[in-house]
């Protein structure tokens, strides 16, 4: 099939699901009201048109995102490392916003002696925060180091390591929690499309919408990282001025929406073999677009799989995640053998 006809197919499909995510929910909502609510008009009740401008727009928007962010990401991990088994958090970053919200939400608990996930507004804006400084501490941790070592193997055990530290960290403070904390940040570490409130989706969707289109000048860099080391120096590549961007971009998207989302698992790992398989090239000049878009269309199904009619709330997004994503990515790549 040709590549022009495959990004047609995924940019229908995004609106497809983008509608699907809106008409459907455990509440039921005529089409009608749909419609007039999305052009603007005021026929429809006003219950309406809170369920879909307060919750369901706002979460597909979040969903189609994040779930971009997480494929570039992903993508860009696997590409600088040459390792089919990396994604975002392979470097540890997920887990320092882990830590950060562990540090607020478990240990402030203890020290304040009010639980932060009672504060509403306030409490939501404390873990964001909290994540993207654990977050960003830990890829300003590994950017010092990627400076100092040359070898991507070497860095990419010290991120790993660097994950290990900050999960052990995690269990003391849940070891010294009291139930209710330990309750809240269980929650949150389920990852959640619909955690990102009303007042917080355009800080969001501009930091996301930045960082991806800064990921598109990347794609040179990443082409001739593919050739290996020695053919990208001989080609004029300063490979660790290279290798350092691709990380920092990799690493602001995965602590954004991690931050945003709580971690979400799978999805960074899996569109990117997904893309390869389907348009059948690794060159990131497609690669890289299609599989933001394949990121967005998976996150988007998965986000209308956890909200379908007759569930009460929503399921974990990442048990669904896997579970969806899983056999597509396994069937794409045996059928292409």
């Amino acid at each position: 099939m040709k590549r022009s006809v495959l990004f047609f197919s995924v940019c229908v499909l995004i609106i497809l699901l983008v509608i699907a995510n809106v008409l459907l929910g455990s509440v039921p909502l005529p089409v009608g009201d749909v419609v007039d609510t999305l052009i603007g008009g005021a026929a429809a009740p006003v219950t309406t048109r809170n369920i879909i401008l307060k919750s369901r727009l706002p979460q597909t928007l979040v969903a189609s995102l994040a779930g971009a962010s997480l494929a570039v990401s992903g993508l860009q991990m696997q590409t600088v490392f040459r390792n089919p088994l990396a994604g975002p958090t392979v470097l540890g970053i997920s887990n320092g916003a882990s830590l950060g919200v562990a540090l607020v939400l478990l240990l402030g608990g203890n020290i304040a002696g009010v639980a932060l996930s009672k504060m509403g507004l306030v409490g939501e804006m404390a873990l964001t925060f909290a994540a993207i400084a654990g977050a960003m501490l830990v890829m300003l941790l590994i950017i010092s180091v990627s400076r100092r070592v040359s070898s991507s193997v070497t860095l990419l055990i010290i991120g790993v390591m660097i994950g290990y530290v900050a999960n052990a960290l995690i269990g003391v403070l849940k070891f010294f929690s009291v139930e209710e904390d330990i309750r809240s940040y269980v929650v949150w570490g389920m990852g959640s499309f619909q955690r990102v409130s009303p007042e917080r989706i355009m800080p969001f969707a501009l930091t996301t919408g930045i960082l991806l289109l800064l990921s598109l000048p990347l794609v040179k860099s990443l082409n001739l990282m593919l050739l290996g080391d020695s053919y990208a120096r001989n080609l004029g590549l300063n490979l660790k001025r290279s290798r350092l961007l691709v990380i920092a971009s990799s690493g602001m998207l995965c602590a954004i929406t991690t931050a945003y989302c709580g971690p979400i698992a799978f999805l960074g790992l899996a569109v990117p073999h997904l893309s390869r398989g389907i348009i059948g090239t690794s060159d990131h000049r497609f690669l890289l677009p299609f599989s933001l878009l394949s990121g967005a269309v998976l996150a988007l199904l998965c986000h209308l799989i956890a909200r379908l009619p007759g569930f009460e709330g929503a399921l974990p997004v990442n048990s669904v995640t896997a579970l969806i994503g899983a056999p597509v990515v396994c069937w794409v790549l045996f059928r292409r053998k």
